[in-house]
């Protein structure tokens, strides 16, 4: 323990930060169409979801290495880096949280440790060509090959179903929505939880505390995993809403299409080390299974503005990253601790806008758009 520094600690606790935003940001990837198709009651979703997404956790570390040892050089990193990386990443995650918009936590965090390295370390120590392997390549096929899928097997369970009393129909799928969607669960835990794995393990292993091409010890599989699953306890209703009711009218046959087809591609990317997007790839099945249903809407603004916040995610969170990376380098401890201080209060700060119009459980499924308009709070109790 001796290597365990005040600023690692600061690092480990920050970074268990960015894994609770994680799953409240995250929680829509599984749940939402379970909760717009009336599958689950909104509560009952996210308590299934969060406990599913701590026994995911212990099934798998791939990706975790992926992050501790591959996108960047541990050799060169410092805990002070990876503290101004975490920031950038937060940040984002609540300002596309506000906006109800599913970007990717997980290219949050790639381009805020991408950006703090740059700036601390130089190009040499960031794996382009690992990032490019693992994360860009990934980011591009997967909510692809997720929307052909969902897709198709929209269409063959409609076809299928064609002849069937619509109250069986509908019953029927949503019993397998339950399935489906504690599946999504399972694979988001086994694939996001492990990316603060590999944070904490690169920070430890930047200190001295493990050694070169260490996996992540018990405890931060399980800090990890607790810290995800009361995060996707809390539910992030706001991006609940966009993506049950956003993209397109989601019926429980298209439901249960999506998270299988989601369930599938996240999990054989977690086995491969693939540290994709869980987001993109929930949103690419459920806009594959509204184009699998005929005479289904599909909302392309919205999806538009998707793709945009997407496109933006790394290089931003790169951006926040590296002027935090910035101070820190020049400032030391006294910048450390601005940098801190500065993010809490931009945290805070869209926290307490959130409030001027909360969504929350009883109201989740109520409009498929998320405003922000200047007026008191209803709820005070429901800031996510």
């Amino acid at each position: 323990m001796d290597h365990i520094t005040l600023l690692v600690a600061v690092v480990i606790v920050t970074a268990l930060a960015f894994d609770f935003t994680n799953g409240f940001h995250d929680t829509a990837n599984a749940m939402a169409t379970s909760i717009a198709t009336g599958a689950l009651r909104p509560r009952v979703a996210v308590l299934i979801s969060g406990i599913l997404n701590i026994a995911g956790a212990f099934l798998s570390t791939e990706v975790a290495r992926t992050i501790s040892g591959g996108i960047v050089d541990d050799a060169l990193v410092t805990p002070a880096m990876i503290f101004a990386g975490l920031v950038g990443a937060i940040l984002w995650n609540l300002v596309t949280w506000l906006a109800g918009l599913p970007s990717s936590s997980s290219h949050a965090l790639f381009g805020g440790l991408i950006g703090a390295v740059w700036v601390g370390a130089g190009s040499k120590g960031v794996h382009f060509g690992q990032v490019v392997d693992k994360v860009l390549l990934p980011a591009l096929i997967s909510p692809v090959v997720a929307g052909a899928a969902a897709c198709a097997a929209t269409y063959l369970a409609f076809l299928l179903a064609a002849r069937a009393r619509q109250d069986q129909v509908t019953r029927g799928f949503r019993l397998g929505q339950v399935a489906s969607a504690s599946l999504v669960s399972l694979a988001h835990g086994t694939n996001d939880a492990q990316k603060t794995m590999g944070v904490i393990t690169l920070t430890l292993i930047s200190a001295g505390a493990l050694g070169h091409d260490a996996g992540p010890p018990v405890w931060v599989v399980g800090a990890a995993g607790v810290a995800i699953g009361l995060g996707t306890y809390l539910g992030g209703w706001r991006i609940i809403r966009t993506m049950g009711k956003g993209l397109t009218e989601i019926q429980s046959p298209q439901g249960f299409a999506a998270e299988t087809a989601s369930t599938a591609v996240i999990l054989t990317s977690a086995h491969l080390g693939f540290a994709l997007s869980t987001t993109q790839v929930a949103s690419g099945s459920i806009l594959g299974a509204g184009l699998g249903r005929r005479l289904a809407e599909v909302r392309w603004g919205i999806a538009g503005r998707m793709a945009l916040a997407w496109l933006i995610t790394l290089p931003f969170a790169a951006l926040v990253g590296g002027l935090a990376a910035g101070v820190v380098k020049h400032g030391g401890d006294i910048g450390t601790v601005v940098v801190a201080l500065v993010a809490l209060a931009l945290a805070l700060g869209l926290v307490a806008v959130s409030r001027r119009n909360p969504v929350h459980a009883d109201n989740v499924n109520d409009h498929h758009e998320v405003t922000l308009r200047a007026q008191p709070p209803t709820d005070v109790g429901s800031a996510v």
